[in-house]
């Protein structure tokens, strides 16, 4: 999470730091102390009744047959029935037929898995409803416990081989997302607490650990934490007046409506709200930390910039960041979205019914209220670097409202080609037409 800036900043004078250190560490403890009083309780477990048995196998022999006729109904004549059909031979790996091979049908229908020989396929054992003594196997999905753990492999290694030491800290930033997440967001949550405080004091726990972890405990990475929880805290009252004003309820999905009938006590209202906190983090923390970094190279490339001067040209770095993140933000949730926007091209209903429908607007504002945060969070975070950064100078270098440097006259060109085409000293002579043969000619190197 956040981008990378390895090169160590210049040292913050000991009044900034304690400035900083009297601003962050209260939000912390804040933070520590919202998340004892949020913490979850027992957590409620939906009752799925009795779960049918899963075990492992290989498969060992397929073999395929034209599939018998359907039977006739009364909307249409008899037909044959929907592929394939066959038998598929397992060597089960695990459960009471362990070592023994089975047959089960070709798995059909709509997402029924391709299986080939070799594959390594989940079983499940289904009963007769007529005789519950008797079951049979049918292949429910394949294994994918090796192929992902071979690509988390893959992509741990390539973050500590590029990152090095950064890049196991960035892991460990990972990790610990997925362990407030999974602790104490989502139990919350489910427990029936309320999703917004339970957002904003999560999302702000995993900001402080990732960003102190993966960037270090600097000045630099402490504005980068406020202007974060800033921008997040802004996110959160856009998006409570967003989903007031359009009347969003949070059943725009059909994982809501279940989630609805399973955990009564969640409110889909509230947990649309931390949909959008949560989402938003991931990419707030890195125009941040982008942004508290570019002020500090500006400041360390050219001390003699004001506040005012470095807080346009980071601005101006942000508005690039911000162009191409925008455009990251749509594309996340409309590949999220995708079979949603496939469904859309089939309705038949007019445009402005569609836009304005609950699961569509929610994407949206969805989309908007993110979008303004990122926006808040370049000027806020900006303005803070600048003035950490400059916190240190005399009142002179300090002064936004300063003298700008003079800038150098750019050269004629003529007189930069004449000065050019002179001869060094103890050479001959050149004439000026033999090195240019065209003084108005671009030097630039062709593309």
């Amino acid at each position: 999470m956040g981008a990378d800036h390895t090169r160590p900043a210049p040292s913050t004078p000991p009044r900034v730091r304690r400035i900083l250190v009297m601003t962050v560490v209260p939000l912390i403890v804040v933070t520590v102390i919202a998340t004892l009083l949020l913490w979850p309780g027992e957590t409620l477990r939906i009752d799925q009744g009795d779960q049918v048995p899963r075990y492992h196998g290989t498969v060992t022999r397929v073999v395929t047959e034209p599939c018998p006729p359907a039977p006739q109904t009364p909307d249409g004549p008899s037909g044959v029935a929907d592929g394939p059909c066959g038998t598929v031979t397992v060597a089960v790996t695990q459960g009471p037929d362990n070592g023994g091979q089975v047959e089960t049908p070709v798995p059909s229908g709509p997402g029924a898995p391709t299986v080939a020989v070799g594959d390594e396929v989940v079983l499940v054992a289904l009963a007769d409803p007529s005789d519950p003594s008797v079951s049979s196997y049918h292949i429910a999905e394949h294994q994918r416990g090796m192929p992902l753990l071979w690509l988390v492999a893959l992509f741990a290694a390539a973050i500590v081989a590029f990152g090095r030491l950064r890049g196991l800290a960035a892991l460990a930033g990972l990790g610990a997302s997925f362990a407030i997440l999974l602790t104490f967001v989502v139990p919350g949550i489910s427990a029936g607490g309320a999703p917004l405080p339970i957002a904003i004091t999560g999302a702000a726990l995993i900001m402080f650990v990732v960003l102190y972890l993966t960037h270090g405990v600097t000045a630099q990475t402490s504005v980068a934490v406020l202007g974060t929880l800033g921008s997040l805290v802004l996110t959160g009252v856009l998006g409570t007046l967003a989903t007031a004003a359009t009347h969003l309820t949070g059943y725009g999905s059909e994982e809501a409506t279940t989630l609805s009938m399973y955990q009564r006590d969640v409110d889909l209202h509230g947990l649309l709200l931390a949909g959008i906190i949560i989402g938003s983090l991931g990419v707030l923390d890195d125009v941040t930390v982008t942004q508290s970094a570019t002020v500090t190279e500006l400041a360390h490339a050219n001390p003699g910039l004001s506040r005012l001067q470095l807080y346009r040209a980071a601005t101006r770095v942000g508005r690039a960041h911000i162009a191409s993140t925008v455009n990251t933000i749509v594309l996340a949730y409309a590949g999220a979205s995708l079979p949603l926007l496939l469904l859309l091209t089939a309705d038949s209903r007019p445009v402005g019914q569609i836009l304005t429908s609950e699961f569509l607007a929610q994407e949206i504002v969805r989309s908007a209220v993110a979008t303004l945060g990122l926006v808040a969070a370049v000027p806020l975070t900006t303005g803070l670097a600048a003035l950490v950064t400059t916190a240190g100078r005399g009142p002179a270098d300090a002064d936004a409202t300063g003298p700008t440097p003079t800038p150098r006259p750019a050269p004629d060109r003529a007189e930069a080609l004449e000065a050019l085409s002179a001869p060094r000293h103890g050479e001959p002579s050149t004439p000026a037409p033999a090195r240019w043969p065209d003084p108005e000619r671009s030097t630039d190197p062709a593309w």
